[in-house]
């Protein structure tokens, strides 16, 4: 069995043969160099060395130079320097740069074969040990790889259930078919341009703007199924749907966040909204950009009661109350974009929900 590859360097022929004799019979595969460019050069050609053993004092290029140039080529390569006795502080000097060991001239042959055995042992379990840290790096990136997908099909789950239980409320409402996917495209659009990319963020404007209207499943059909205009006694109870929403959520850990859209999807820039009548950045960023949203998508979809606006129309209609009811600034965002801009998303998003239709 192979116990180990030795590079013997030293300018004295006769001490570089016995060591290479000596180290052979212990069972080492020995190549000699009389110098260090010599010992530089078989290094390079082999590349398998486990063990250089080099005197410190040879013309031309001293052993502490030739440590220097190994470690750099492969600094798991084990080195035990050669000395003489004047030269003990050279090899502690050594130690410091990389040696693992020296021995000194002149030397005891089996002090010799107990260091050789003691740097392979070492180069052995310093080369076990990055190979375990490498197969635990492995380990660990497949795990997080196998967690990020886990993470990602959960996700999906989570959307597709939600986008599920959405479409039947949707349904429920016929005032407002549709009109929560819509509005989920349009939260998202606005949040882009005004420069939000962090993920997580707009995951919970997406979940907010997908179940702003969730509250509404505590509503009376009576009330939300009437074609004709609410009473006084009606509408206040129209408008508790933000916070029953808001309690349905709230307890869920991936939506509490999320519910915070919910609650105060319908206050006012000026405070004239509900239920809090929160105003200006009081009312959280979420809400802010999706009540825009909501407005675009009510503005330019067909009601009962009345036709879609024109995209022309109902940004003059956004302009008219920002500051108002909606947040100059986000409607300042949405008037640099161009119409067609807007065009084009309304209609892929009709195109998506029909395919969404396909699929529920």
């Amino acid at each position: 069995m192979r116990k180990g590859k030795i590079l013997i360097t030293d300018d004295e022929k006769d001490i570089r043969e016995l060591l290479r004799d000596f180290l052979e019979s212990e069972g080492f595969e020995c190549q000699l160099a009389a110098n260090a460019f010599e010992a530089l050069e078989k290094f390079k050609a082999a590349g398998d060395f486990d063990l250089l053993m080099s005197d410190i004092r040879m013309p031309g290029k001293t052993g502490l130079d030739l440590l220097d140039e190994i470690k750099a080529l492969n600094e798991d390569v084990m080195v035990v320097m050669i000395s003489a006795v004047k030269d003990i502080e050279s090899a502690i000097s050594a130690m410091s740069k990389g040696a693992y060991d020296y021995v000194s001239k002149p030397f005891k042959l089996n002090e010799v074969a107990f260091v050789a055995h003691k740097a392979l042992e070492k180069r052995r379990l310093v080369l076990e040990n990055k190979e375990y840290q490498k197969q635990l790096e492995k380990m660990v990136e497949e795990r997080t790889s196998e967690l990020k997908q886990a993470l990602i099909e959960l996700d999906r789950t989570y959307n597709f259930t939600l986008r599920a239980m959405v479409t039947a409320l949707d349904t429920r409402d016929t005032e407002t078919q549709g009109h929560s996917l819509r509005v989920v495209r349009f939260t998202l659009k606005l949040s882009e341009l005004t420069g939000i990319i962090d993920k997580n963020t707009l995951k919970i404007f997406e979940y907010g703007a997908l179940l702003h209207d969730i509250g509404k499943i505590g509503i009376p059909d009576a009330i939300l199924r009437k074609p004709d205009r609410l009473s006084t006694d009606e509408w206040e109870i129209m408008k508790g749907h933000p916070t029953i929403g808001y309690n349905i959520l709230k307890r869920i850990k991936f939506l509490e966040e999320a519910a915070q859209v919910v609650l105060h999807h319908h206050e006012a820039y000026d405070g004239s909204g509900y239920p809090e009548g929160l105003s200006g950045e009081n009312i959280p960023l979420g809400a802010r950009i999706f009540h825009v949203a909501d407005a675009i998508d009510a503005m330019t979809s067909d009601r009962p009661y009345k036709k879609a606006m024109a995209f022309e129309a109902a940004a003059a209609e956004l302009l008219r109350h920002s500051g108002g009811q909606f947040d100059p600034a986000i409607i300042s965002i949405f008037a640099k974009t161009s119409l067609d801009f807007w065009i084009a998303e309304k209609m892929s998003i009709e195109d998506s929900i029909r395919r969404d239709r396909e699929i529920l």
